[in-house]
């Protein structure tokens, strides 16, 4: 099993719009190194941090898991869709995605400020500079520390 962190801006898709729905595709992602850790290595079973981004207190606030194998993300091929790819081709699709399922909330968030601070949060990905990607995988080890800062 891996471990994920997925960013999404609360006002676009939050956490509780995740409990509610339950299940849901992770679309829209136009960034091909996103989009290859989707096709190439996340697998039915592995863990995600639900990260809200581009807020005011940015954080990890819930968990989700993979429930489907990576297939193409249908808003790239719907013309009236602000991600559709005219580029795109049905039999040989740019955009792939994976539906994600709520687990559960976190107790409270572990913001990234916090996580910036951890000492042993000094090497996650998210922490780098410059790093922008929505999509990024996470060492067990950091795993375990935020989910015992969370607590």
């Amino acid at each position: 099993m891996a471990y994920w962190l997925m960013k999404s801006e609360p006002d676009v898709y939050s956490i509780d719009d995740l409990e509610r729905d339950g299940r849901e595709m992770w679309d829209s992602i136009r960034n091909y190194q996103a989009r290859n850790m989707m096709r190439d290595d996340m697998r039915i079973g592995d863990k995600v941090f639900f990260y809200h981004s581009n807020c005011k207190e940015p954080g990890i606030v819930g968990i989700s898991k993979v429930v489907s194998k990576p297939y193409p993300d249908p808003t790239q091929f719907d013309a009236k869709s602000k991600y559709f790819d005219a580029k795109s081709d049905k039999d040989n699709p740019r955009w792939i995605l994976v539906d994600v399922e709520f687990v559960r909330k976190l107790k409270r968030p572990v913001t990234l400020t916090e996580i910036k601070a951890h000492p042993q949060l000094d090497d996650m990905i998210l922490t780098r500079r410059g790093n922008r990607l929505s999509i990024m995988p996470v060492d067990k080890k950091h795993w375990d520390i935020i989910l015992r800062l969370a607590k």
